[in-house]
């Protein structure tokens, strides 16, 4: 019986091909542009949370505010000095901190030439601490030792021909600076644009041959002892940093922060834009519904007679109802279809557009079969909806009237 009333609205809709395709463009606009900017947010969300998402709870870092043009710690008015890093270590509750020196320079290799940047590694003891927190692991070859002079480890991105047009291995000659230096490894890919592009080196290294300012610190990582105080934690190097600097509250000079925290703000922030465009989209699907509305109405108008001669025969009301019901549920759904494939269309095709344009990994599409099948029963339901008023009239038309004004 169902499959009667699916080739009935099937041919009824077929036989007003124009019409009905005209209904569902405001439809399938609608779900496309749902489909492509919840899957691009997404796709966002996803790229920007893994940046942080390799370190762990139990970290915070601490670095100078101000005008940030280059790498986290760079670019500030009032740096952190290398003198806090032991002040730091001595608050209760702190298991460990050291200084991160971040820089730039050229690169050579393979005849071409970039401007990267360099991240400090601590040596001594301190060495393994920053590599089980940092969550390290090598590729190809192996992680810095002490007595790597002239070693460096690269992100896992150099082993890639993207960057210099071949692809970077362990044992590798780079030069830097107009230095000749060993890439004794390469680090296993984080996802994360800040370990997958850097180049570490140690902190000796940057400071002979890079010409690192050993008092100007960019970052002094954090371990707490039990992740459970980090935020009472958090407050004592805040005070401690207030009376270092010579400033009050709500006049802070620098930054102390947990990767969680940034992660959950950015998340925060990301969400809302999501839900802003999403609400603008919607507004098109609204759009759409009155179509189909519309055209719904006019179906009943065009087909008062055939109503009446059904109903003659004995069609009930219910019939009637179910009937155009299910027509217009099938209008949404159809166009749902058709807005979900060119919605995955733009979406990945958009951000592969943007990937080649502006060089950047962060520029993703994310969309889950949970997405696509919401999308699809959100059509059906809409059709449904707005054919609601137009199936109830139909099925309350009285088939003596209907014969008699009917042409």
């Amino acid at each position: 019986m169902i499959a009667d009333y699916f080739r009935i609205a099937f041919r009824s809709l077929a036989k007003r091909r124009l019409r009905t395709y005209l209904t569902m463009i405001g439809i399938f606009i609608g779900i496309a542009a749902v489909v492509s900017l919840i899957g691009l947010g997404q796709g966002l969300r996803i790229a920007i949370t893994s940046q942080f998402g390799f370190l762990g709870t139990d970290i915070l870092s601490v670095q100078a505010a101000g005008v940030n043009l280059g790498p986290p710690g760079s670019g500030a008015v009032n740096p952190l000095t290398s003198d806090l890093v032991d002040k730091i270590e001595k608050i209760n509750g702190v298991d460990m901190a050291f200084a991160r020196y971040i820089d730039t320079g050229t690169m050579e290799f393979n005849d071409e030439q970039v401007i990267g940047y360099f991240g400090s590694v601590p040596e001594g003891d301190r060495r393994k601490a920053f590599e089980e927190m940092s969550n390290l692991k090598a590729e190809q070859g192996r992680l810095l030792r002490d007595d790597d002079r002239k070693g460096v480890v690269l992100g896992n991105d150099f082993s890639k021909d993207d960057i210099f047009g071949r692809g970077v291995s362990s044992g590798d000659e780079i030069t830097i600076n107009d230095m000749e230096f060993k890439v004794v490894g390469i680090i296993e890919r984080k996802g994360s644009f800040t370990i997958d592009q850097v180049v570490l080196m140690n902190e000796q290294t940057m400071f002979d041959f890079i010409e690192t300012d050993v008092d100007e610190v960019d970052v002094i990582a954090v371990k707490v002892k039990d992740e459970k105080q980090i935020d009472d934690v958090q407050e004592k190097i805040e005070e401690l940093l207030r009376k270092e600097r010579d400033v009050d509250i709500g006049e802070e000079d620098f930054e102390v922060q947990s990767p969680q925290a940034i992660l959950e703000s950015l998340d925060s922030t990301l969400f809302a834009v999501q839900l802003f465009i999403t609400i603008i989209a919607l507004i098109s699907l609204l759009v759409g519904g009155i179509g189909i509305m519309n055209t719904m109405y006019t179906a009943v108008l065009e087909r008062t007679k055939e109503i009446g001669i059904m109903k003659a025969i004995g069609a009930r009301n219910s019939t009637i109802f179910t009937l155009f019901f299910i027509e217009s549920g099938f209008l949404g759904m159809v166009g749902g279809g058709i807005g979900i494939a060119l919605g995955l269309i733009f979406a990945y095709g958009l951000a592969a557009i943007g990937r080649l344009a502006l060089g950047s990994e962060l520029i993703q599409a994310n969309v889950s079969g949970g997405l696509i099948f919401g999308a699809l029963m959100f059509s059906f339901v809409l059709g449904t909806v707005f054919g609601v008023l137009p199936a109830y009239r139909a099925s309350k038309l009285n088939p003596v009237d209907s014969l008699r004004e009917a042409k």
